[in-house]
């Protein structure tokens, strides 16, 4: 792996890397179900995702200021326009993106690549790093995040059923409940991550692998940043396969919310099908393995081709697995401070 001092990486400017992560994450293909540079879906165009990486770049700017200032307005509207808390970072971001891309392109990106910004900028981008910048957040940064469901639409699964008042598609409306649980931006995080909850699609729930990845220490990003850097080939490429490793290592949040969790995890197969097999499907308490589980050899010998052929068959069904494209996107970022470079 590239140390970042020896090689100048550290001389590069974060956000730029950040904006950079947002676009080669919509260049790779095949991304089986996504957009692509080359395929779109329905009326979300590749042109969409540029547009959105460049409209997020305010948002991107707050998160890299090291250390939390706190909102200098009124908590209720996301604090002052200059604070460069967590919460209002992400908030400005999406509200960025959704105004330059016209829909929401990169909603999961952003929720990964601002507390990955904010450790790198203190100096820490690794999972005790983000644990501490994750655990500093307040229950302000939790309603400008709700407040980021304002700008655009997300498909989003049904709270548990003891935590309905902090539904997210209540937008700023939860405050009060926010605020009366003492619910910080963390918090929120923890009860979408939840595993074993019952669901109306099926008996156990697919957990927001997004939420996940704030609680747990991101994991399966620095998983799938190492499996990058130790692939060889153009960027795009190795994010290609690093999708399909993701995608066979764990059912994808979104396709659960859409189609319920049963097909979320066929879908899965269906990638693992593509590494050799390398995946027990049935091995976790949700049904899947670890993403170290994935051997990153299989992930390097993935049949692209192949995955062309997915690809087009599930955007014929309308499975569309853009939580994984999430986990990409901030791999990508995490990849790119460790030294990766855009080509070969």
């Amino acid at each position: 792996m590239t140390d970042a001092k020896s090689s100048g990486i550290a001389d590069r400017d974060p956000v730029d890397d950040a904006t950079l992560a947002l676009l080669l994450e919509v260049a790779g293909t095949p991304k089986p179900g996504n957009v692509d540079r080359h395929r779109d879906l329905g009326d979300l165009h590749f042109e969409s995702f540029l547009g959105g990486a460049i409209g997020a770049r305010a948002g991107l700017e707050l998160a890299a200021i090291a250390g939390d200032a706190g909102d200098a307005g009124d908590a209720s509207t996301g604090g002052g326009d200059d604070s460069p808390s967590l919460g209002r970072a992400f908030e400005r971001g999406v509200a960025g993106m959704a105004d330059r891309a016209g829909t929401n392109t990169q909603f999961g990106c952003l929720l990964s690549l601002v507390p990955l910004l904010r450790a790198t900028a203190e100096g820490d981008l690794t999972p005790p790093g983000l644990d501490r910048v994750t655990r500093a957040t307040t229950v302000d940064d939790a309603i400008a995040f709700y407040r980021a469901f304002e700008h655009v639409d997300v498909a989003v699964a049904d709270p548990p059923a003891d935590a309905d008042e902090l539904d997210v598609r209540q937008g700023v409306d939860a405050a009060p409940a926010l605020r009366a649980r003492e619910t910080t931006l963390r918090d929120v995080m923890a009860l979408s991550a939840g595993v074993g909850d019952s669901g109306p699609d099926g008996p156990e729930r697919v957990p927001d692998r997004n939420a996940q990845e704030w609680v747990e220490g991101f994991p399966r990003t620095f998983r799938a940043a190492e499996w990058m850097l130790r692939d060889e080939g153009p960027l795009t490429d190795r994010a290609a396969r690093a999708f399909l490793g993701l995608l066979a290592a764990e059912p994808d949040t979104l396709v659960a919310a859409n189609h319920g969790p049963e097909t979320a995890r066929e879908t899965s197969e269906r990638a693992a099908a593509l590494l050799g097999g390398a995946h027990a499907v049935d091995s976790g308490p949700d049904g899947v393995a670890d993403p170290s589980d994935i051997d990153a050899a299989a992930v390097h010998d993935a049949d692209l081709d192949a995955a062309e052929e997915l690809a087009a068959a599930l955007v014929e069904e309308g499975i569309n697995p853009g939580t994984t494209a999430d986990l990409v996107c901030a791999a990508l970022y995490v990849a790119l401070r460790r030294g990766a470079e855009v080509s070969s």
